[in-house]
């Protein structure tokens, strides 16, 4: 019975949250996006994780709760179209015979924002290194001389990028 009390009351607990903070969210969200659509998505992903992770019952401060998580997705759906952007970018130049099918494109566009992801949890040398190398095409030990740095360290630092980004993928 406990938990069955414990379920209803964080339950009651979102409803409240949501009914008191919705239109709020809802406005910020249009306000920082400029379109409503998009801001009704995001809007409701915030209280999906508000939902997901049970916090609701145990928050003092739901707006400020509600604009970091907000605040994170909206970042991400910046990041999102970003890469978007970049990759048709890069397909507009290809021959029109090698340009992937939509299906194609939206598995990589999914790939390339949880590389993104993935990079933004690294500390920033590594990361860093990691573009050096991917990016920038520079070996190992041009990456050294460039940072001042041992060869190991920059394995090393490959070797945590590398790991980040195959979790990521592999999730």
């Amino acid at each position: 019975m406990a938990l069955t009390d414990t379920a209803s009351s964080a339950g009651h607990a979102f409803a409240s949250i949501y009914r008191s903070h919705h239109g709020w969210l809802l406005g910020l969200l249009s306000r920082k996006l400029g379109n409503a659509d998009n801001a009704a998505d995001l809007a409701h992903d915030t209280f999906t994780r508000l939902l997901k992770n049970g916090d609701a019952a145990s928050l003092r401060e739901p707006r400020a709760y509600l604009t970091t998580v907000s605040a994170h997705l909206t970042a991400d759906y910046f990041r999102r179209l970003a890469l978007e952007r970049a990759y048709l970018d890069a397909l507009a130049c290809q021959p029109e015979a090698t340009v992937p099918s939509p299906e194609t494109r939206a598995l990589v566009l999914e790939a390339l924002t949880a590389v993104s992801r993935a990079l933004d949890r690294l500390p920033p040398r590594v990361r860093e290194i990691f573009m050096l190398s991917q990016v920038d095409g520079l070996g190992y030990r041009e990456i050294a001389e460039q940072m001042d740095i041992s060869v190991n360290m920059v394995q090393k630092a490959m070797a945590k990028a590398y790991v980040q980004c195959c979790n990521v993928m592999h999730r």
